[in-house]
């Protein structure tokens, strides 16, 4: 099986955190590790720290493939 990282997030609308600001998308990757993903979603969640309509997460993405 093989997986991929991405980090993804943006800007929201407000602090229940369900509708994303159009154009403050993003999606960074693909990472081969979880290592490499947290690493710049340290980076990211450091940068918009102050911003409270911010929020980025980890994705993890498998291998598999439907029948």
């Amino acid at each position: 099986m093989n997986n991929r990282f991405w980090v993804v997030g943006g800007k929201y609308t407000d602090t229940s955190v369900n509708l994303l600001i159009s154009g403050s998308e993003r999606v960074m990757g693909p990472f081969q590790d979880r290592d490499s993903a947290l690493s710049v979603w340290r980076e990211v969640a450091e940068q918009s720290r102050s911003d409270f309509h911010a929020r980025y997460t980890i994705a993890q993405e498998t291998g598999q493939r439907a029948l």
